[in-house]
């Protein structure tokens, strides 16, 4: 009796307060212009060995054991070994920075002429209310 009555007092204590995705801080929108960025030396041996790895295992289809053994094999090789695929990770995180800065540059350019879009559009709205004021002003001189 006492068993099934601490029992019920136990899942309470113990459940887990979900948080919802609102509650999260997320930051800003991710742009899906942006460059993605470039894979490590790893994973650029994971690319090839995938491939490998399904020629010699065709019917084998888990992802797991795939990274297992690709990750023992990884850990396996001497620098000597990992360089070939260090240089192709080097090579393309060069070209990710060249295209990163190209995009940052046109992002820069984008955001200084909203900027000044938005400028104009200020100053247009202030010499509008200037005009308002000579029109009431006008109006209370007539009275």
């Amino acid at each position: 009796m006492k068993g099934t009555k601490s029992k019920g007092k136990a899942d309470s204590k113990l459940s887990v307060k979900k948080t919802t995705p609102a509650k999260r801080g997320k930051g800003a929108e991710k742009d899906p212009n942006k460059p993605k960025r470039p894979p490590s030396a790893f994973f650029v041996f994971m690319e090839e060995f995938r491939e490998e790895y399904k020629k010699k295992h065709p019917g084998n289809k888990s992802v797991a054991t795939i990274g297992k053994a690709g990750g023992e094999k990884w850990r396996s090789f001497s620098d000597a070994e990992k360089a070939p695929f260090v240089q192709k990770a080097d090579k393309r995180k060069a070209e990710y920075e060249k295209t990163l800065k190209a995009y940052n540059k046109k992002q820069a350019e984008g955001t200084k002429a909203e900027e000044e879009e938005e400028e104009s559009d200020r100053s247009k709205s202030e010499v509008n209310d200037d005009e308002d004021d000579d029109e009431g002003s006008d109006e209370e001189d007539d009275d």
